[in-house]
Parts: C-alpha cells; structure tokens; sequence
C-alpha cells in the first residue's frame, strides 16, 4: 500500500483545481463574451435607429461603448490571474510547510538515536 502524505494530497488537490480554474473560467468567460455581444448588438442597433430621438440614440452610442469596454476587460482578465496568485502562494505555503515537516522528523530522528547512544554504556 503507498502511503501519501496529507501535504502530497493539498497539492495535487490544489493543481487538480487550478486546472478546473482553467477550463470554467474559459467557458465562463465564452458564455459571458456570447452574451455581451448580443447586448451590444442591441445597443448598437438602438444607436442606429433613426426612429428614436437624438438624445436617446445618444445614450444608446454610450451604453455600447461601455458594452466594448466591459468586453474588452472580460477578454483580457476575468480575475484568473488573480485566482492564479492565490493558488501560487496557497502552493508555496504548502510547500514550506512540507519542507518544515521533512526538517522536524528529521530532527526527531536524530533525537531519537543520541538518546540511544547516550543511554548506552
């Protein structure tokens, strides 16, 4: 029987759910642009339509625009690289917790042997 370490097992759990980020967010992310497409398609129509008044084809010209601009920043970030810091230091710490845990046993094992020898004649 192979014996993991409950260190070994946050790891893997940690980059099995950075990778479930990847994917969620990608489709996430597709959906979300799918949508604000065809909103902006809308405002855009309503931008053009000569039926409406200046005033208000003017507020439709500045809903699209602000559509484009929310495109824009779903396109390019969506918090994934904020999820990725969490997850990297999350990893780190981890990690340093399992070095400090390999340091302590070992320690304890080399305790554990001076006192044999010291208790020995």
């Amino acid at each position: 029987m192979v014996k993991i370490s409950r260190n070994s097992m946050v790891l893997r759990r940690i980059k099995k759910f950075r990778r479930t980020i990847d994917v969620n967010t990608q489709k996430l992310r597709g959906k979300a642009l799918e949508s604000l497409n065809d909103l902006f398609d809308l405002a855009q129509a309503n931008a053009r339509n000569e039926n409406l008044s200046l005033k208000q084809r003017q507020i439709w010209v500045r809903t699209a625009a602000y559509i484009a601009q929310i495109i824009n920043s779903v396109a390019s970030g969506f918090d994934e690289r904020q999820i990725n810091a969490y997850l990297d230091e999350l990893e780190r710490l981890v990690s340093e917790a399992r070095a400090k845990a390999k340091v302590r046993k070992n320690k304890e094992g080399s305790a554990g042997i001076k006192g044999r020898d010291q208790a020995s004649p």
